[in-house]
């Protein structure tokens, strides 16, 4: 852990930095990512309903109409899905992932570490799962403290020292704490509602013989040349912003993943503990957790996808939804000196 890349990471981190730096930063990086999202949403949103005037033929007057006609469904669209994810998501994603809820009966030392975070970070005791996988991941779910859940691969809990699974179960309640997981159904809900409606406009231009299919505006003062214009901005933009969605989503949750490297240093005042833990991770010669998919990759600890395991390990990119492994172990180490 202590190579000399690893320290040359190391050393690019000021020595006077706090986990309350950290958090001050990825707290306020991804309240403006967040924003973002629905700004681009709302944007997407009207500007559908801007191009659903122009293809319909209709006059310039309506096109501020439209556009906020647009704008209100988009938001209404997003709060039936983020009430959708708020009652069942975390329930679709236990199914998913075969958990299976334990007792303290079954596993006390498992418990007293839990126990241990959830009163340091001053949180309801949380519903604790096992998933039957020899691959090592966790990862937390539930919509708010109150219905908090941590999960476990056996793998995990049979190959690290009680240090290093109390920074694993620090991490996990730190995206409780942090509301993560409802931020992140939240920001799922707003790509797949994106691509959707993105995917819905192409099919009817494609069926409907685009501006062939519709009437076209003869307004007055260049009014059916506005609409073309707005119209082919809406196919741009269109095509656009699934792959900005995406974008922002992968940077919000590698933000909110150093984010709860910094909580659990927070609750465990033991930066190597969690260090040590993401290092045997990343050595792991088992990555895969068989009922991982690519929608619920992103909440894991690191990420379970096998083809993913190098560029989630070293690389940097935007479409990718854990920052890499030894710049989460260099930021941890800096905290150590």
């Amino acid at each position: 852990m202590h190579s000399p890349d690893m320290r040359e990471r190391v050393k690019a981190y000021p020595g006077t930095l706090t986990y309350l730096d950290l958090i001050r930063r990825n707290k306020r990086e991804s309240v403006l990512l967040m924003a973002g999202m629905v700004l681009l949403g709302t944007v997407i949103a009207g500007a559908l309903g801007a191009a659903i005037a122009a293809y319909s033929g209709a006059d310039v007057e309506v096109l501020l109409p439209s556009i906020i006609v647009g704008c209100v469904v988009g938001l209404a669209a997003g709060g039936i899905g983020a009430l959708w994810s708020w009652f069942g998501g975390a329930n679709a994603i236990l199914r998913m992932s075969r958990a299976t809820e334990i007792t303290p009966e079954m596993d006390r030392e498992l418990f007293n570490v839990v126990d241990e975070i959830r009163i340091a970070a001053g949180l309801p005791m949380p519903r604790v799962y096992l998933i039957g996988d020899s691959a090592m991941n966790a990862f937390a779910t539930g919509r708010d403290p109150e219905h908090g859940v941590i999960a476990i691969t056996t793998g995990l809990r049979s190959r690290l020292s009680r240090d290093e699974l109390q920074g694993v179960i620090a991490h996990e309640m730190a995206h409780i704490r942090h509301f993560d997981i409802r931020f992140a159904m939240l920001m799922a809900t707003m790509v797949g509602l994106i691509a959707f409606a993105c995917d819905a406009f192409f099919r009817v231009m494609w069926y409907g013989g685009g501006m062939r299919g519709g009437r076209r505006s003869g307004g007055k003062d260049g009014g059916g040349a506005v609409m073309i214009v707005i119209f082919v901005l809406t196919i741009v933009l269109a095509i656009l912003a699934p792959i900005v969605a995406r974008i922002i989503q992968m940077t919000y949750s590698r933000r909110r993943e150093y984010l709860a490297d910094a909580g659990a240093v927070e609750l465990t005042r033991n930066p190597l503990g969690l260090a040590s833990a993401l290092q045997k991770l990343a050595d792991d010669t088992e990555p895969l957790v068989d009922t991982a998919n690519r929608g619920t990759a992103h909440m894991y600890i690191v990420n379970p996808l096998k083809k993913m395991r190098r560029s989630h390990q070293q690389k940097k990119s935007l479409f990718l939804s854990h920052p890499p492994i030894k710049d989460r172990i260099a930021r941890l180490l800096a905290l150590a000196r």
